[in-house]
């Protein structure tokens, strides 16, 4: 180098690659902290976008139109309860003439036991209507679902969950079958399932069967509904058709009775606002990693600037300038912070990738978690060796040659 001669990228990556070889063990594992510290934020944002993903699509595979109503209260002042609090079939009629509803359904649960498999299990028998299948979104696998006829005839026909057709008869295929609940025959329609799993939280259970409410009621002896399903035309009116759905019931009860009326709009934005809590934690999280590597870089660039302390002095005295100096350092340590951000790239993207091989479910790679790795990376690289940078390029050049 001659005196006053500028320093080009060609001779730092020269210094660079030369001072990494002289310590590759050292430097391969300084490198490994980013390697880590970058697929961990990869990692953590792409598990977080999967779950909010999947809790996203169950909330919407259920109905973001839907809304759902059930007496949840009330009585007089001794606290009990009269028949005019339940839900009923007018009810049901009044809320489907409500402007904004597409459509409304109710239903009735009672329970038997089946012997399944030889041993005896409960069954959930609902009976509901066939806007049931529209409203809750259902998805039939095998034959159909009751019609209105059935509804208005009083027919004892039913279709049953995808589990109880395969412990009953070992197949989805039911034309022909029967089966008994409450000691009446009902012929078997039809096997469905929900269109999303709601794991249990719905009345639809593993072992669940759908009649005609028309029929239910003659069993359970009640007028009473448990619960009324409503969906409204669009996710835009759902506030406005909850709101009058709400009213209607203030209306036709008396004064005290208290009804649960909702919809899941409200659960899917609390959904999305703890999905993006969640991501922006996990993120700060793989950013802290980040910085401990950073803090080890610093550390043993600092290291570095002792042990070279000698030569430094040697090539300021040759007229090395104070600039170049700290180019050269701080070239080394982006080097080792980008040459680990793109390893732990690699190694960030195979998880998601491998997942989907192995189990074949789609996992979201977010493409802006790797461009901020690898952008913080880079940052984490300069600010942490801008510090053994600027301390080897103010050396004074004649304590560093009598340096020992």
């Amino acid at each position: 180098m001659q005196p006053g001669s500028g320093m080009n990228i060609t001779e730092a990556v020269k210094f660079t690659y030369g001072s990494l070889s002289a310590n590759k063990m050292r430097a391969g594992l300084t490198m490994l902290g980013m390697v880590i510290g970058t697929a961990s934020i990869i990692l953590v944002v792409t598990i977080a976008l999967t779950s909010r993903e999947y809790i996203l699509r169950q909330i919407q595979g259920v109905g973001s139109n839907l809304i759902y109503l059930y007496y949840e209260a009330g009585g007089t002042i001794s606290g009990s309860k009269t028949l005019s609090d339940d839900l009923t079939l007018g009810d049901l009629t009044a809320i489907q003439q409500i402007p904004g509803v597409a459509g409304a359904t109710a239903i009735l649960v009672n329970h038997d036991r089946l012997m399944l498999g030889g041993k005896e299990r409960e069954i959930s028998v609902i009976g509901t209507t066939p806007d049931y299948f529209r409203v809750r979104n259902l998805k039939v696998l095998s034959g159909g679902f009751f019609h209105e006829y059935d509804d208005r005839s009083f027919t004892k026909v039913c279709v049953i969950t995808e589990e109880l057709s395969r412990r009953l008869f070992g197949t989805l295929d039911v034309e022909g079958k029967y089966v008994k609940f409450f000691q009446v025959r009902f012929d078997i329609v039809g096997v469905f399932k929900e269109g999303v799993e709601t794991f249990g939280t719905s009345e639809v259970s593993t072992y669940s069967a759908l009649v005609p409410l028309s029929v239910m009621r003659q069993f359970n002896n009640t007028d009473k509904l448990d619960l009324i399903y409503a969906s409204a035309r669009s996710n835009d009116l759902v506030p406005v058709v909850t709101r009058r759905i709400r009213q209607l019931l203030e209306a036709r009860h008396r004064a005290g009775s208290s009804y649960r009326v909702e919809n899941l709009s409200e659960i899917l934005r609390a959904a999305r606002r703890i999905a993006t809590a969640l991501t922006i934690v996990l993120f700060l999280i793989g950013t802290i990693s980040l910085i401990i590597s950073g803090i080890g870089i610093m550390n043993i660039m600092l290291v570095t600037v002792t042990e070279r302390t000698r030569e430094i002095g040697i090539k300021m005295a040759v007229g090395a300038r104070r600039s170049e100096i700290l180019f050269q350092f701080l070239t080394e340590s982006v080097f080792m912070s980008s040459a680990g951000g793109m390893l732990g790239i690699l190694l960030g993207v195979a998880g998601p990738l491998l997942a989907k091989w192995l189990t074949g479910f789609d996992v979201p790679i977010s493409w802006i978690s790797i461009a901020l790795a690898l952008s913080l990376g880079l940052i984490v690289g300069v600010t942490f060796g801008l510090i053994p940078a600027n301390r080897a390029a103010k050396l004074n050049p004649t304590e560093a040659l009598h340096y020992e």
